[in-house]
């Protein structure tokens, strides 16, 4: 059989496994898959450097399937070369339990790199592998010892381009000068409604030209000498991330639904399917056929892949023996294990502060102490370092001048910050940080979502965390967002109180390793505890712990969180005051509260004490939860005010004056 002949049979093998996999399903998007194989198969038989053996090898080209929705296509490409995905899983697929969901799921050691479906979050994600490869070669490779030289690979659709994520996250890559990112851009010319010029007419070579990008193309994404060719020219150019522009049809060799949007997103059906087969010349019938010499040919990337890592691994016992200190580092950042002793220190910083600071300002210090001991760290903000103080001092800006600079320069791009950050996160060798105001979360709440769902190490500061900001007004003051942040799985939100608390927060956000960490941090100066005559800030740990007690039998809980715990506090002594025995709870965690143990959490708010009021300023809504159906939860249910904070705070109720006396008349006058 001829070379070409082997590629059309492969190429097809790679086509109908999808088909029939959507077909079998009766649920998918077939037509990415009949149209984008061809460039699929070059890039993944020609030029992707992997080992299905060991999908976590350092060294590999990461590839993202960033159109979510050609899904089936990416579990053909793995099965045939020889990743842990069985051919009974494509038969599986968006089946229960089946390791083929209806768009990637991250699974590393299947080779799937990252949850993919909302479009533009994995163009977004590829910029951020980008940056961990340039940021490890720039550290550990040295002359004659080239340990991270790999491409980032993603296949794009129109609507990804279309997301306006993908324009922030490119205007940056081409700042950032990635050459080792090379996107292949499957133009078809289809969306669900139909041709896209309806609604997208933009010159897209010319826009991303302006963005610092090589153009290739466009070439014809159908001719696998013609993507072949331009993926050469992507990889030539050193200092500019490349976009191939692939003309495709979409649901190629369909006779009634080629190049139209009912080739995208339902099954061909079964007579259309078998239409297709023979219109491309497949003369399989049963569905599923993976003729033998496609198998051989797809599995030498088995041999291929662990004659590359071995060649690498050799180079790294050399560089082992000429740089062991450098290689014991290398070890620890792929790891992500933190270094022995990396929070000594810490614990002693704030306790004998005498004045108040801001949780944003006490997060900067614990940056900048935990920053040259923690290697792996870096991160940055969207263009508000001064003032969410996310820079590290000493360590550099990461830039085509020096990109072993920790400190990440955003922008104004919040949205591709966050989908950056899990894309640094997942390449490894990194723990990524982003920082921005509270309210600016609504902007990155996908990317925030997904690295929950994906169980990435990221740590998001937001500052600014309420009305406390003061005179920049309601557009800029949260009120929902702290839920917002709450309501989303596997995120733990820590609101510290004081700098001792930021403290700890840091400590659980670093600890974590399969989920992200948000810490909101005040604007506002706020007192730092007494821990001589209050309990240890330690209890942030377990995301609930009384700060104090008036009385060994307490008549009434008050419980904080954040910038308010000092108003909780004050309003407990007020009672005291008024012969009410008051305990005060700091609540910086709903997450970390609730997952102890039931014992614990009754120590803290023992079942018994129905008198309690909460106080947050932001919505009250889910604090029921704490202060049950009889308890009062202070809070705001309106936008703020422009006015300076402790005139917002006394205008909107947020005192302890108010918090007293609300447990007074949950009290009654009838105290036991």
């Amino acid at each position: 059989m001829s070379t070409s002949k082997l590629d059309e049979l492969c190429i097809n093998t790679v086509r109908f496994l999808a088909v029939d996999a959507v077909q079998r399903a009766n649920s998918g998007h077939p037509g990415a898959p009949l149209g984008a194989a061809p460039m699929a198969y070059v890039l993944w038989d020609r030029f992707l450097k992997h080992n299905p053996s060991d999908p976590r090898w350092p060294d590999r080209d990461r590839f993202i399937l960033s159109c979510g929705h050609a899904s089936a296509m990416l579990y053909a490409l793995l099965y045939l070369t020889g990743y842990d995905l069985s051919l009974e899983e494509l038969k599986k697929f968006r089946q229960l339990s089946s390791k083929t969901p209806g768009h990637p799921e991250y699974a590393p050691d299947r080779g799937v790199e990252v949850t993919t479906g909302p479009l533009g979050q994995g163009f977004a994600n590829g910029v951020g592998m980008a940056i961990a490869e340039r940021w490890l070669a720039a550290n550990y490779n040295r002359p004659g010892y080239e340990l991270f030289n790999h491409y980032v690979y993603a296949i794009v659709s129109d609507g990804d381009l279309e997301e306006g994520i993908s324009s922030e996250a490119a205007s940056l890559a081409g700042t950032l000068r990635l050459g080792k990112l090379i996107y292949l851009y499957d133009d078809n010319d289809i969306s669900i409604e139909g041709d896209t010029d309806v609604t997208f007419t933009e010159d897209v070579a010319q826009r991303f030209q302006a963005y610092g990008w090589q153009v290739i193309g466009p070439v014809d994404g159908m001719d696998i000498a013609s993507v072949a060719k331009a993926i050469r020219q992507a990889q030539a150019e050193v200092d500019r991330p490349s976009l191939i522009i692939a003309r495709t049809v979409i649901g190629y060799g369909s006779p009634n639904k080629a190049g139209t949007a009912a080739a995208h997103g339902e099954p061909l059906g079964e007579e259309e399917v078998r239409l297709t087969k023979k219109a491309l010349g497949w003369e399989y019938e049963e569905p599923f056929t993976v003729p033998p010499e496609v198998l051989a040919h797809f599995r030498q990337a088995l041999e291929r892949g662990r004659r590359l890592q071995d060649e690498w691994q050799r180079r790294f016992e050399a560089y082992r023996q000429a740089f062991p200190a450098e290689a014991r580092q290398l070890e620890e950042d792929l790891s992500g294990d933190l270094p022995e002793g990396w929070d000594s220190g810490l614990t002693d910083l704030f306790q004998s502060a005498d004045k108040p600071l801001a949780t944003r300002a006490a997060s900067g210090q614990v940056l900048n102490i935990l920053a040259p001991k923690i290697h792996s760290l870096m991160g940055g903000s969207a263009d508000l370092a001064p003032s969410i103080k996310t820079y590290l001092k000493g360590f550099g800006d990461f830039s085509p001048a020096r990109y072993d600079g920790r400190n990440l320069h955003f922008g104004v791009r919040e949205h591709a910050m966050g989908a950056i950050a899990n894309g640094m996160a997942l390449h490894g060798g990194i723990i990524p940080y982003t920082g921005t105001f509270l309210i600016f979360y609504d902007y990155m709440r996908p990317a925030v979502r997904l690295a929950a769902m994906m169980g990435l190490r990221v740590v998001y500061l937001f500052s600014h965390d309420s009305v406390g900001l003061g005179e920049d007004g309601p557009t800029h003051q949260p009120i929902e967002q702290v839920l917002g942040l709450r309501t989303v799985p596997n995120l733990v939100v820590i609101r510290p109180a004081d700098a001792t608390e930021t403290v700890e927060a840091w400590k659980v956000a670093l600890q974590r390793r399969h989920g992200p960490t948000a810490l909101v941090l005040s604007r506002q100066s706020l007192p730092v505890l007494d821990r001589k005559t209050l309990a240890p800030a330690s209890g942030v740990q377990r995301g609930g712990y009384i700060l104090w007690e008036g009385a060994t039998t307490p008549e009434v809980i008050l419980i904080g969180t954040g910038s308010e715990v000092h108003i909780a506090l004050e309003a407990g002594r007020l009672l005291r005051e008024s012969g009410v025995a008051a305990r005060v709870v700091s609540l910086p965690s709903w997450e970390l509260f609730d997952a102890q143990p039931a014992e614990y959490r009754d120590s803290v708010l023992p079942p018994g004490i129905k008198a309690r009021v909460s106080i947050e300023a932001g919505t009250p809504l889910g604090w029921e939860r704490y202060v049950g159906s009889e308890g009062v939860a202070i809070g705001i249910s309106q936008f703020g005010i422009s006015a300076p904070y402790q005139v917002i705070y006394e205008q909107l109720g947020l005192t302890a004056q108010r918090m007293a006396d609300e447990a007074l008349k949950l009290l009654g006058g009838g105290r036991k």
